[in-house]
């Protein structure tokens, strides 16, 4: 009988429970034929505060705890000598680390010579890094067998880098849990109770993300104010913008709610509260959307999706839902005008949802398309 194939995966955001459902569904997918290890720091300064390493109660993949140091910076970090001894004796080592980045440098050197080493990587936008991350990202490249992008903009963006286009790609989505995130409008009319709502009324147009110009809020709020059909608008999440925000919902009367403070586990209410879900990222030169987790997540809830056409929400959206100009808020009136004014269009959007949902980002399948990659750059050797 065949050994079990070791895979060991690394990243620092393995320090938080929730993210490391993906070695966790790599675990089960893999069945026997795969072994699975996730290494994580026992300690990480997170952008909220200090993070310390949590075992759940029915994680699959065996999950080990290591120290690091610098952790303050996600670009110069290091994971220390304890990586190495769990990297011997594998076939397979993939991180969760940018190539750029100082912990993915020492990944690609500690994983031994005769194993393939995959790295993960969000950069959709073109970057010119100072030394040494320069150096340390032309490294990581060559050293790599293959690499993941998590977007088609990802992967168009880093095809013009030097080594990028020789080495093997897979552009794999960000995975959503289809059983957390599911339709469920009991639920959603609960949250619309104790929002003060009443349970009849026009739909809700939501909003769910970082309340900063980027995410498009400024564009968002003119063009609800244009909308001739009666509407009510919940804005969740947080950030800079919040008290410009709230200012705004003041002078709109009763329709208007702003809901910050929301936990991961209790977002699925929230969406289910919405009639239609805005993502109206604004490009800059700094910044593009790079997925859009908010998106997976709505679909997942059976909650029809306007997106703008920064960065790879046309790609996460597909024919889900509407892509929209990021700079046209007229064509955001007129695409909101429609959709609230047809059930039955919410509805046909609804059902395309939650279908690309579950065949396309639920974590069984973004797991599978992992192993597979694996599984073809192993056959290589």
């Amino acid at each position: 009988m065949q050994r079990p194939r070791r895979l060991v995966t690394v990243s620092h955001s393995y320090v938080v429970t929730l993210n490391r459902r993906l070695a966790n569904e790599l675990a089960r997918v893999g069945g026997t034929a795969w072994d699975v290890t996730a290494v994580a720091p026992r300690f990480f300064h997170g952008d909220l505060g200090p993070i310390h390493l949590k075992h759940g109660p029915d994680e699959a993949a065996r999950v080990e705890g290591v120290r690091v140091f610098m952790s303050r910076s996600p670009h110069a970090f290091v994971y220390g000598p304890e990586l190495r001894e769990h990297l011997r004796g594998v076939d397979l080592v993939h991180a969760w680390e940018e190539p750029y980045v100082l912990a993915g440098l020492e990944a690609a050197m500690l994983t031994p010579r005769r194993v393939p080493f995959v790295f993960s990587t969000f950069q959709n936008l073109s970057k010119r890094y100072p030394p040494p991350f320069a150096q340390t990202e032309r490294f990581v490249v060559r050293r790599s067998a293959g690499w993941v992008a998590w977007g088609e903009t990802v992967k168009d963006n880093l095809l013009g880098r030097p080594g990028y286009a020789s080495r093997p790609t897979r552009v794999i989505p960000v995975g959503v849990d289809t059983e957390l995130f599911r339709p469920d409008r009991a639920s959603g009319a609960a949250v619309r109770h104790e929002l003060g709502w009443e349970r009849e009324g026009p739909p809700v147009v939501g909003y769910l993300g970082r309340f900063v110009p980027e995410k498009g809020l400024t564009l968002l709020m003119q063009a609800l104010e244009h909308l001739k059909s009666p509407w009510r608008a919940l804005f969740t999440g947080g950030g800079p913008q919040e008290a410009e925000l709230r200012a705004w919902a003041a002078r709109q009367g009763d329709r208007v709610r702003v809901l910050t403070g929301v936990t991961h586990d209790g977002v699925p209410r929230v969406l289910n509260a919405m009639d239609v879900l805005c993502a109206p990222s604004q490009t800059t030169p700094r910044w593009k959307e790079q997925f859009g987790r908010m998106l997976s997540e709505a679909f997942a809830c059976g909650v029809p999706v306007l997106g703008s056409d920064s960065g790879e929400i046309p790609h996460t959206v597909g024919d889900a839902g509407l892509v929209l100009p990021e700079a046209d808020p007229s064509a955001w009136t007129r695409a909101l005008e429609a959709l609230l004014e047809s059930p039955e269009r919410r509805q046909e959007l609804a059902t395309r949802s939650r279908e690309r949902a579950v065949t396309r980002f639920a974590w069984p399948v973004v797991a599978r398309a992992h192993l597979d990659f694996f599984d073809e750059l192993l056959a290589r050797r």
